[in-house]
């Protein structure tokens, strides 16, 4: 291997630094730094109201933190320096089309069928070819193990398989980074599973992928680093391995035992 691959290999898909974020007298990030390397998933954890979501939506600008700095491969913006009126708009724009974001609700269109829900951001946003859209789309149903329900609409599927089309949508629009928040927290416990065997699917294929869940096993089976949040801080952060088999921090092994032993 060159050294040039061996750099490109190592690049981080994902840079945060220094990121906060209140909500009125609320101060839900207080600094929040870590990287995430391309082909790897993240995933984390922490009570309600740690500011995990907070953060992965700040990925997504679907919140605009105060300060701090994130990178998307080579899209960067520094928020404490973001532009006022259209062109702030324009690089949070482009920042949020480097990633897609799979909500804990599946938000589909109830009136168009699968495969019709899955083009939209494509042909719409994208302004792709239909024809290519389509194929990309069916493609991806298969990848999700619903390659035969593209004609279906919304209310013909059970949860689990809405939240698959859920998935199928976000990659097609090519993201460069797959964000999942909570994505099994509206599912009944016997529809989780099918959808955590796709997340895990994602990323053997080498996706990039950041997560927050309350699913503690998935989390150690998928992850390739864990970030513990506990207000608005990263308390402990590394292999899933060792901060969920063997975690450092006193207050992420009381989060562990209360979640896994909750007796």
């Amino acid at each position: 291997m060159t050294d040039t691959t061996e750099r490109n290999a190592e690049r981080a898909r994902v840079r945060v630094s220094g990121l906060e974020k209140s909500f009125g007298d609320n101060k839900v990030l207080r600094g929040i730094d870590f990287e995430a390397r391309e082909g790897t998933s993240t995933v984390l954890l922490g009570p309600s109201g740690s500011g995990k979501t907070t953060v992965l939506r700040s990925l997504n600008v679907l919140e605009t933190p105060d300060r701090g700095v994130i990178g998307i491969d080579d899209v960067e913006v520094d928020f404490a320096a973001l532009p006022p009126g259209k062109a702030g708009r324009r690089a949070s724009g482009l920042l949020r089309a480097q990633s897609g974001m799979v909500f804990q609700a599946h938000n589909l269109f109830p009136h168009r069928t699968v495969l019709e829900n899955v083009i939209e951001g494509p042909v719409v946003a994208q302004k792709r070819p239909r024809e290519e859209a389509v194929a990309d789309a069916r493609t991806l149903l298969d990848q999700v193990r619903l390659g035969d329900r593209g004609d279906a609409y919304p209310f013909q599927l059970s949860g689990g398989q809405q939240q698959r089309v859920g998935i199928a949508r976000a990659l097609a629009l090519k993201p460069r980074v797959v964000l999942f928040d909570e994505p099994t927290s509206a599912l009944d416990p016997e529809l989780v599973g099918e959808v955590l065997a796709v997340i895990k699917d994602l990323a053997a294929d080498g996706w990039t992928t950041v997560i927050v869940t309350h699913e503690i096993r998935f989390a150690e089976q998928v992850a390739d680093q864990v970030l513990f949040l506990d207000g608005g801080v990263i308390v402990e952060k590394g292999p899933s391995a060792r901060v969920i088999g063997d975690p450092r921090e006193e207050r992420t092994r009381r989060f562990l035992k209360r979640v896994l032993d909750p007796g």
